[in-house]
């Protein structure tokens, strides 16, 4: 791996531990070491220089939110009546706990949501209750996704 302005280049080996741990997160090192043919000690060597490269985010479990209860997912745009109203809605939205992800956006909207929540009737209240009594916020426009078709990371 090598690290300059024009971002990180990862060689051939690293491409092939990414790749691994990318399918399993549990791949045991060892297992990967045997597969790369190098040790098990460089391996774990090359992850600490592509976590500290910045190039890896940490690792984590996901949850799946239907074993939980959660079956819809919606998008929201949501028009804030001011852009210096931004900071304040965001603290907001972060209290929220349907919001999963909020993103600062071109376009039409000041912010762009994802939120997951039980059903139709729990959107509701959410997008009433809390998004819409948040000061600043305008308006909301709200996509329901009937299905997510596609669900990966970007390649390497």
């Amino acid at each position: 791996m090598k690290v300059s302005d024009k971002g990180i280049y990862i060689d051939g080996i690293d491409k092939k531990i990414l790749r691994a741990l990318m399918a399993d997160a549990r791949t045991p090192i060892l297992e990967i070491a045997r597969g790369v043919g190098i040790s098990g000690a460089a391996i774990h060597q090359r992850l600490k220089k592509l976590e500290k490269s910045g190039l890896l985010a940490g690792s984590k479990f996901i949850l799946n939110p239907k074993a939980l209860g959660y079956t819809t997912m919606a998008f929201i745009g949501v028009y804030l009546d001011k852009a210096v109203s931004n900071p304040e809605a965001v603290k907001q939205l972060q209290k929220i706990p349907e919001v999963i992800e909020c993103h600062y956006t071109t376009g039409h909207w000041s912010i762009f949501l994802k939120i997951l929540t039980k059903d139709n009737a729990h959107l509701m209240h959410v997008l009433n209750t809390d998004i819409q009594g948040i000061k600043g916020v305008s308006r909301t426009e709200t996509f329901i996704s009937l299905e997510q078709q596609i669900n990966r990371q970007i390649k390497i």
